[in-house]
């Protein structure tokens, strides 16, 4: 029997859902889905430095299935190089650790910690016009008023 996936820990969502070649038409491409864990492998590794000991501790995951997820990393973007592929970042086994907005008028990008509330302003400009990053990659993150779920108000 094959045990259930462990949820990765993903310490903030990207700023970007997908990464499109220049000059070529998006439906004339063939998609590559990274999943939200595999990103997180990628930045802890070889964006943040992390040996594969420490980057796996940080995910919460064994460092073999850290190894493995870095692999998968690095054999679909070198896919999307060598092939002219679209990027697509979605799906995975993973929970966020932190909330990062962006602020739809100055395009700010926020870490604004644990969660976010009934302040659901831009640190920079204070403009309510914000979303929530986390809900773009978990779509039940927050509720409709844009509210992180779990929050107690």
């Amino acid at each position: 029997m094959v045990r259930p996936a462990k949820k990765r820990t993903v310490a903030k969502p990207p700023k970007i859902s997908g990464l499109k070649p220049i000059g070529v038409p998006g439906k004339l491409l063939d998609k590559i889905p990274l999943s939200i864990d595999e990103y997180e492998a990628i930045r802890l590794s070889d964006y943040e430095g992390l040996g594969h000991k420490a980057a796996a501790e940080e995910m919460h995951i064994s460092r073999p299935t850290f190894t493995r997820l870095l692999q998968s990393d690095h054999h679909k973007n070198a896919q999307v190089i060598v092939d002219v592929k679209d990027l697509i970042l979605e799906g995975g086994n993973y929970s966020f650790a932190r909330v990062l907005v962006r602020c739809l008028d100055c395009q700010t990008v926020s870490d604004i910690g644990t969660e976010h509330g009934t302040d659901n302003s831009c640190p920079e400009c204070h403009s309510q016009n914000i979303l929530c990053l986390n809900n773009e990659f978990q779509p039940d993150h927050c509720n409709r008023r844009g509210q992180c779920r779990g929050r107690k108000f």
